[in-house]
């Protein structure tokens, strides 16, 4: 049984077939899933989705791209809305230095204002890091983030800084990349971070896995990555899955 730890099915590229998609998850073996806003709207909309699905639970706050539409009075909102069971984390939120299309400085100022509502509210956080590894990993330090809980989302980066992470608290979650033939760098973060530490996602409906790449991805794609991962790892797939599952249950603190 798979927990895919990050999936935004409440994307517009699933609203020809939304109850399929999830219907799909569940005879493929998806358990859980978490969907995480992006802004505004998929948050309220994340929310709305894990209402009405048992195994769907939410996260919600605003990506580096769009916090130019940010104010006190939305973090208000945000904040309102974690008061729904259903909601375990604020996310995905952080900083992306590749594509820009928020000024760094205004990224970096509402990155830390979430992270102190995730502090105050005793929530973790799902961290989105594009080319800002230094930035990123400084400001959870800086706001101690780590007490209450960091998943790098879609890591990306080096063993050596994924280490670090693990050392402070983190977990890492893997998408469908590390199974592209060009995935070394993941596939020694895979190598070098212990399996206690280490969560799948899918991304859906982008970073879709081979042997589908190409295609839109969704939820129950998430087995490949995990397949991948467990070839790493030289242990079998049940062994993987049962491990991530575990500890994205841990993490985002569900019980049942």
């Amino acid at each position: 049984m798979f927990f895919d730890s990050h999936s935004h099915i409440d994307a517009s590229q699933f609203d020809n077939d939304r109850d399929l998609v999830i219907r799909r998850a569940t005879l493929n073996g998806v358990k859980y899933i978490l969907n995480p806003g992006a802004d505004f709207k998929s948050s309220v909309d994340a929310v709305a989705l894990a209402e009405v699905n048992d195994f769907i639970y939410a996260a919600v706050g605003v990506h580096p791209h769009d916090v130019e539409t940010m104010d006190e009075e939305m973090l208000l909102a945000l904040e309102k809305m974690t008061e729904n069971s259903k909601v375990k984390a604020i996310g995905e939120i952080g900083l992306d230095y590749y594509r820009d299309l928020s000024p760094r400085e205004l990224q970096k100022k509402w990155f830390r204002k979430q992270l102190q509502l995730a502090k105050r509210l005793r929530l973790p956080v799902i961290i989105h890091d594009r080319d800002a590894n230094e930035d990123v990993f400084n400001i959870l330090k800086e706001e101690k983030s780590f007490e209450t809980g960091v998943l790098m989302h879609c890591y990306s980066g080096s063993k050596e800084l994924a280490m670090q992470y693990v050392k402070l608290g983190a977990y890492i979650s893997v998408a469908g990349p590390v199974t592209y033939k060009n995935a070394r760098k993941t596939v020694e973060v895979v190598e070098a971070v212990p399996i206690d530490r280490l969560m799948i996602e899918t991304d859906a409906p982008y970073l879709t896995p081979e042997p589908n790449r190409g295609k839109r991805n969704e939820p129950m794609f998430v087995k490949h990555t995990c397949q991948r991962m467990a070839d790493i790892k030289g242990i079998s797939l049940e062994e993987m899955a049962q491990a991530t599952l575990n500890n994205a249950k841990s993490f985002f603190k569900i019980t049942d």
